[in-house]
C-alpha cells in the first residue's frame, strides 16, 4: 500500500533534482539578460556622448555699421539676439558703470609664476594714464580652460601626440577647474561644455579624430573656432578664463598675410564676414587669455626674450617676412600677446606633462585686477573704441606680468 506513496515521493524528488540542475543555466541566461541590457543602455549613451554639436551650424555675421562691432548670430535671430549679446538696439559692455577686468600672470624670467603679491604691488595704466585699482583678488578660485584642438589634415602626424598633450593638461588642472572640449576643421564641433569631471574630459579629448573629420572639406577654421568657443562657452563665467589652442596655425577661413590691413575688415570685400581684429575683440569683451601650442618649429627670431621685448607693440608688420616668420607662426603669436597669454612649441617640450604643469600653474596663480575707465573728453562714460593696457609690478625686480594689451569700449551710436 506504501508503495505508490514513495513512488510519487521519488518522482517528486526526481522533477526537484531536475529542476535544481537546470537553475544554473536559468540564473546564467538571467545574468546574460541583464548584461546585455546594461550594454544597450551603455552603447546608447556612448552614442549620445559622441554626437558632438556643430557650433557654426546656422551662424550668420553681421556687422554694425554704427559701432563696427561684428556678432555671430544663430539663423532666424535679430542682430541684438545673439548668444552673449544684449537686448536687440542695446550694446554689451556699457560704458557708464562697466568695471574692466585685466587678467594678469606674473613670472620671473625663466617662467615661474610668482605668487603671493598684493594690491599695494601693481599699478595699472589706461592708455598711459595711471587709474585707481577698484578690484584685487589674488585667490586660487576655479579656472574655466577650454582647449580647442585643430582637428584639420594639417595636423594629422602631429594629432596623436596633441591628444596626449591635452591628457596631460587635465593631469594638471586643480580639482575644481573645469574644462571644456573643442575640435576643429572646416567646422567647430563642440565635444563637451564645461566640466569639472575628468572621465568625461577625457572621452571628448579621445574623440578628437582628425580622420572623422577628412570629409569635413573647406579649409582650416583656426580662428572662427576660437571666436565661436568664447562665444559659446564664456559669457556669464566670472574668475580665470582660458584658451588653450593646440594647432599648427595654417588657417585658411581670414586670408591673413604679412599686411597687417588683412587682419581687419577691408574695402571692397564683403562687411558681414570675420576678421583677425573682431576675434582678438572677442577674446578683449571677455577677459580670455589664450595659451597657444604650436606644432610647427619655433622661427629662430622668435625666442621669449624677443616676445618679451615685443610685448607692447603689434608682431604683424611687413617686417616680419624679412624675419624668416612664417604669417601662420605670426598671426598665432599676435593673438597670444593681446590675450595675455603664452605661445609654446609643442616640439620643444622636453616631456609635455612639465609644460602643461606649468601652464596649469600659470593659471591658477593669476592675478585678477578691476578698474573703471576714465570718462573720455566730453562725454559721461569711457572713450569709446580700443584703449591700451599696461600693468606694472613695483618692487619686483626682474619679474614681468602678462595681460591683455588692450580692451574695447563700443562705440554708442
Amino acid at each position: 500500500m506504501r508503495w505508490p506513496l514513495c513512488s510519487g515521493l521519488d518522482q517528486s524528488r526526481a522533477a526537484s533534482a531536475q529542476r535544481l540542475r537546470f537553475l544554473p543555466v536559468l540564473v546564467s541566461l538571467a545574468v546574460l539578460s541583464i548584461a546585455v541590457s546594461a550594454a544597450a543602455a551603455q552603447s546608447q549613451r556612448a552614442k549620445k556622448a559622441k554626437r558632438p554639436r556643430s557650433l557654426d551650424q546656422g551662424i550668420t555675421w553681421q556687422r554694425d555699421p554704427a559701432t563696427g562691432e561684428l556678432r555671430a548670430v544663430a539663423g532666424g535671430a535679430s542682430p541684438g539676439a545673439s548668444a552673449g549679446s544684449a537686448a536687440p538696439g542695446l550694446h554689451p559692455m556699457q560704458v557708464l558703470t562697466q568695471m574692466v577686468p585685466v587678467t594678469c600672470i606674473v613670472s620671473t624670467p625663466d617662467g615661474t609664476a610668482v605668487p603671493g603679491l598684493r594690491r599695494e604691488d601693481f599699478r595699472v595704466f589706461d592708455d598711459g594714464a595711471e587709474q585707481p585699482i577698484a578690484y584685487f583678488d589674488a585667490s586660487t578660485a576655479p579656472a574655466s580652460v577650454a582647449l580647442v584642438i585643430d582637428a584639420s589634415p594639417s595636423v594629422l602626424r602631429d594629432s596623436e601626440e596633441m591628444r596626449r598633450a591635452a591628457d596631460a593638461l587635465i593631469d594638471s588642472l586643480a580639482p575644481l577647474d573645469q574644462a571644456a572640449v573643442v575640435d576643429f576643421s572646416a567646422h567647430t564641433y563642440l565635444q563637451l561644455p564645461f566640466s569639472d569631471a575628468r572621465e568625461q574630459i577625457r572621452r571628448a579629448v579621445a574623440r578628437v579624430d582628425v580622420r572623422a573629420l577628412l570629409g569635413d572639406t573647406g579649409g582650416s577654421n583656426i580662428y572662427q573656432s576660437v571666436y565661436l568657443a568664447a562665444r559659446e562657452l564664456f559669457p556669464g563665467r566670472t574668475g580665470r578664463k582660458a584658451i588653450l589652442l593646440l594647432t599648427d596655425g595654417q588657417d585658411s577661413g581670414l586670408g591673413l598675410s604679412f599686411d597687417p590691413a588683412s587682419a581687419a575688415p577691408q574695402p571692397g570685400r564683403a562687411n558681414d564676414r570675420l576678421t583677425f581684429d573682431d576675434v582678438a575683440r572677442k577674446l578683449a569683451a571677455e577677459d580670455i587669455q589664450i595659451f597657444a601650442v604650436s606644432t610647427e618649429n619655433r622661427p629662430k627670431v622668435m625666442t621669449p626674450e624677443w616676445l618679451a621685448a615685443h610685448e607692447g607693440t603689434t608682431l604683424v608688420t611687413p617686417a616680419a617676412r624679412a624675419l624668416g616668420i612664417p604669417p601662420y607662426t605670426l598671426y598665432v603669436a599676435e593673438l597670444v600677446r593681446r590675450t595675455g597669454g603664452q605661445l609654446y612649441f609643442l616640439r620643444e617640450a622636453q616631456t609635455m606633462a612639465d609644460t602643461f604643469r606649468k601652464i596649469a600653474e600659470k593659471v591658477r596663480a593669476e592675478y585678477s585686477l578691476g578698474f573703471y575707465p576714465a570718462p573720455g573728453t566730453g562725454t559721461p562714460g569711457a572713450r569709446g573704441g580700443w584703449h591700451s593696457l599696461r600693468v606694472e609690478v613695483v618692487d619686483q625686480p626682474g619679474v614681468r606680468a602678462s595681460h591683455r594689451a588692450s580692451y574695447y569700449v563700443p562705440t554708442t551710436p
